[in-house]
């Protein structure tokens, strides 16, 4: 497993104790499909919420709020959308409102924590 490969767990591990911790029910973790991979699947209230997370270290690549391309967006709503279509059984369906927000987890560079951004309604569609 490469050091980025770990920095990227541990990203989605903090960013899942922070949406907990704010009173989001985690419903998925790493779901993969044909069309890509979705890092956290939360509810909120009765609002289902995809999550990218974003972990950077240091600002050398940018900033993590930065990184979203619109190609890439565009499969986080295809992911999202493939998500609704295959849990025929789920209590959510396509008429559940969703959204998709972005989590950064942002680290100085010698990796100590130095926040987390949530940003919702990241991608818009």
């Amino acid at each position: 497993m490469t050091s980025r490969v770990r920095l990227g767990q541990w990203g989605e591990r903090q960013a899942r104790l922070y949406l907990e911790a704010e009173g989001y029910g985690i419903v998925a973790a790493n779901f993969r499909c044909r069309a890509g991979e979705m890092d956290i699947v939360a509810i909120e209230c009765d609002e289902l919420v995809f999550v990218e997370v974003k972990t950077r270290r240091g600002d050398a690549y940018g900033q993590a709020e930065e990184s979203i391309s619109s190609v890439r967006a565009g499969r986080l709503v295809t992911v999202a959308e493939e998500f609704l279509q295959s849990r025929s059984a789920f209590p959510y369906d396509s008429e559940t409102p969703w959204r998709i927000d972005l989590v950064c987890v942002n680290l100085d560079s010698s990796g100590r924590l130095l926040n987390i951004n949530h940003i919702r309604h990241a991608v818009e569609f």
